[in-house]
């Protein structure tokens, strides 16, 4: 076992940081050991970048072996982090799927929107306001191609689309889940579209959008791009290449269903998966990414992309979250706390690791501005921009994360982070010591906790109530 510096252990157990360094996990290529964040001097670039954006669907924090995944091989994320920076204190914008999209899409707090209280969205009656703006329309007003591929999840036709929130091309599904070979989704009927008109293809999910993706970066582009590249794996049912038997099975219980109820426990595939599947399931992600970053390579354009990877919210039953607690629907690190890196080779370099906290609504923010577009003045970002820290090495502001959800409330300022419970009791942590939240010193620290309290409070009034 290669021996472990003071600095990666202080990435493994101290300053807000628990993962792994890339370069020493199982899997990873043999590479330096990474420094911290810092920028590049005197780097610079005229042109405007290319943007990819690709999501992992219900990846836990340390699901890949860079991550500290200890069965888990995942090479090219872990290539991916070191040509870049791989953040250990991010986070999603929600703990379910749809919030976090309604997060990254407009830069707000998902209570910002009337679609964005549901968690996640369920039915035809809810979806992302077409006259919202989003990173695809203010990028496509500043003179951006955008296109979506994969997994939207904020709304369905006739109403709600990419197409109608500023993407100029969608490919994918509307829903939240949908079975990999049949396309059966989240209202028991085909979910998988291209643009408004659906597309048949029966093949591995994965593999189709793949595909796609490839096609898109490997384009003549005649002016910078965005592409959401949202992927539905590992998110259930359990289902990799080769395993259309079972998709079979599952697609006949949706195809058999009299009601919501049984549509949902069909894809939900509570009698299926293991520790192997989902592991097959992780890799066959991190193959997927590696073949659309080597079309990007081939393209010439690779010099001059931001990628910036990251987890819609954290994981599910079968994800390896250690040291965290909680997972998928919960405010605890568990839930909410999400794998990200950021590769930019033009102007930042690699071998680098940052534990700044951030949070969806930050990309937001920070993609308009390395594209050089401008927010609407009208919907105010609650993301902070962390353009300024990548590339001219100013400090971030201080600033709190907040999220609230139906069960749970949670607030980060620094180390510290406020919880409570389903069962309305408030909790204090500090992240840095107990990454794991089970030293609560809320009864230690009455008058931090009453501040974290009511800074909560304070950004909760301004958000739209729960229906009901």
């Amino acid at each position: 076992m290669p021996e472990i510096s003071r600095r990666a252990l202080g990435a493994l157990v101290g300053g807000g940081a628990v993962g792994a360094v890339a370069g020493t996990a199982t899997g990873a290529e043999a590479a330096p050991a990474e420094r911290p964040f810092r920028t590049r001097p005197g780097a610079g670039s005229g042109r405007r970048p290319n943007v990819l954006v690709i999501l992992g669907d219900d990846l836990g924090w340390a699901d890949l072996s860079s991550y500290g995944a200890p069965h888990i091989r995942t090479p090219n994320l872990d290539r991916l982090a070191r040509q870049g920076v791989r953040f250990t204190d991010a986070y999603s914008g929600s703990s379910t799927c749809s919030p976090t999209r309604f997060s990254l899409y407009t830069g707000r707090y998902p209570g910002r929107t009337k679609g964005g209280l549901a968690e996640p969205i369920a039915d035809r009656s809810q979806g992302l306001d077409p006259h919202h703006p989003t990173l695809a329309s203010l990028l496509k007003k500043a003179g951006y191609a955008t296109a979506l591929i994969g997994k939207w999840h904020c709304g369905w036709l006739p109403d709600y689309s990419p197409t109608k929130s500023g993407w100029d091309e969608f490919f994918g599904n509307h829903g939240g889940v949908l079975e990999y070979f049949s396309k059966l989704g989240q209202l028991g009927d085909y979910d998988l579209y291209e643009g408004d008109a659906e597309y048949k293809d029966l093949r591995y999910y994965t593999t189709v959008l793949t595909e796609r993706a490839v096609e898109y970066v490997g384009r003549d582009h005649d002016r910078p791009w965005l592409l959401n590249l949202n992927f539905t794996t590992p998110h259930w049912p359990w289902l990799a290449e080769g395993d259309e038997e079972t998709g079979a099975g599952i697609a006949a219980k949706v195809r058999a269903a009299t009601s919501q109820a049984e549509v949902s426990k069909a894809l939900n595939h509570y009698d299926g998966g293991s520790v192997a599947k989902y592991t097959q399931m992780v890799e066959s992600l991190d193959a997927a990414v590696g073949e659309v970053l080597a079309a990007l390579r081939r393209s010439g354009q690779e010099e001059n992309t931001v990628v910036l990877f990251a987890s819609d919210n954290g994981g599910e039953r079968w994800s390896y979250l250690w040291p965290l607690s909680g997972q998928k629907f919960s405010l605890q690190e568990g839930g909410i706390r999400v794998p990200a890196i950021l590769r930019w080779p033009a102007r930042i370099d690699g071998h680098q690791v940052s534990h700044e906290p951030n949070f969806s609504p930050d990309w937001t923010a920070t993609l308009l501005e390395l594209a050089g577009a401008r927010p609407d003045p009208a919907y105010p970002l609650d993301g902070t921009s962390l353009a300024g820290y990548l590339l001219r090495g100013e400090r971030l502001p201080e600033r709190d994360l907040f999220w609230r959800v139906r069960g749970n409330r949670a607030l980060r300022r620094g180390d510290w982070k406020y919880y409570q419970d389903s069962d309305g009791e408030d909790h204090l942590y500090d992240l840095a010591a107990d990454p794991r939240e089970q030293a609560d010193l809320a009864p230690d620290e009455p008058e931090l906790l009453t501040g974290l309290k009511t800074a909560w409070e304070k950004i909760a009034a301004g958000l739209l109530p729960y229906p009901g």
